[in-house]
């Protein structure tokens, strides 16, 4: 898979995973909140903060209709009209600017997720180093090919979507003009079960589609994204907030502050764990072969004298003859004399 370079950061198999905080409406409509959210993630060893960017009429129709209202009880937002929810969730266009500039002030990569073609305009002209088709987008190809007009990276998240979907979506950024794509294996459910990750996939896509894959986790806690690294993911993208107590529309699925450091650290370390094939033990390990047992007289041996357990203990350390030699010492004479503690050799076999 070929690198990605995104700012100051490279994405890669290569590469630490890259690691993307998801503001989402977390910041409740205030913009200190959201400045405290951009810092406290920064604090974490985040590589990104990832935004939304839409507003209530860009992204829905301001109707009351059955079709504009969420109807599943097990959704956190059951009975929400879209209009009023997507009014509460939005992220202010004129935030935009500042929260970018406090981003990368904290060394953090900035950039979000358009709903519709006027949102990328205007995160182009404001320098977003890339881009995130949500998984409701997926099959929004107007959408995907403006993005890759812009010839910067793509995300693509690919929850409820179909083979023949991901393909085409992959394509329509292509087509757009970016080569530079990456796709998330996700499961759209808020939150979402452990037991519907399906991490599997995410190998399975990197062959099939050739593309990096990461994940984006709506499980709660750090499980799954520590071990989406063990199945190649690049990336993993999970939602932020300060404090979940304080609420907010994503707020029950959001990693607090503590949570997030600790899933940088433990993907980090997951990452240098996966390592290669590797037997014989590593360098670091050699050392370790003293502890290992060997033959060893356990009384001074003349010459001549028979080889036996009476005279011979496999025991630690591992530094003389291996035990294997064991039945090809034993009932043989003595060449030399020897003493005992005293190292065998291949000599005395």
């Amino acid at each position: 898979m070929q690198p990605i370079k995104v700012g100051s950061k490279t994405i890669g198999p290569d590469e630490e995973p890259f690691i993307i905080a998801e503001m989402s409406g977390n910041h409740n409509g205030s913009k200190e909140r959201a400045i405290e959210i951009i810092k406290r993630a920064a604090a974490t060893g985040v590589d990104c903060l990832k935004f939304q960017t839409y507003t209530a009429d860009t992204i829905t129709l301001n109707s009351t209709k059955a079709d504009f209202t969420i109807n599943d009880e097990k959704s956190l937002w059951n009975g929400r009209q879209l209009h009023g929810l997507y009014h509460e969730a939005h992220t202010p266009w004129e935030w935009h600017e500042e929260l970018f500039q406090v981003a990368n002030d904290h060394g953090v990569i900035a950039f979000s997720s358009p709903f519709d073609e006027t949102a990328v305009d205007f995160l182009d002209n404001l320098g977003v180093p890339m881009f995130k088709v949500a998984s409701f987008e997926i099959t929004h190809l107007p959408l995907i090919r403006k993005i890759g007009q812009t010839r910067k990276p793509v995300i693509i998240s690919t929850g409820m979507a179909s083979i023949e979907e991901i393909e085409t979506a992959i394509q329509a950024a292509r087509d757009g003009g970016t080569d530079d794509i990456i796709i998330l294996k996700c499961t759209s459910q808020y939150p979402a079960n452990a037991s519907d990750a399906n991490l599997e996939t995410i190998s399975d896509m990197a062959e099939r589609f050739g593309v990096q894959v990461g994940l984006s986790d709506h499980t709660l806690g750090i499980g799954v994204g520590i071990a989406a690294i063990g199945y190649g993911a690049t990336v993993i993208e999970k939602h932020f907030t300060i404090d979940r107590s304080e609420g907010g529309v994503d707020s029950e699925f959001s990693m607090e502050p503590h949570e997030m450091k600790m899933l940088r650290e433990e993907t980090s370390r997951a990452w240098h764990a996966s390592g290669q094939v590797k037997y014989d033990g590593t360098d670091n390990e050699q050392k370790s072969k003293q502890f290992r047992q060997s033959i060893y007289p356990s009384k001074d041996i003349v010459q001549g004298e028979v080889f036996s357990s009476e005279n011979l203990k496999i025991c630690r350390p591992g530094l003389s003859l291996a035990p294997s030699n064991w039945e090809k010492l034993i009932g043989k004479s003595a060449k030399r004399k020897i003493e005992m503690g005293e190292r065998l050799v291949e000599a005395d076999l």
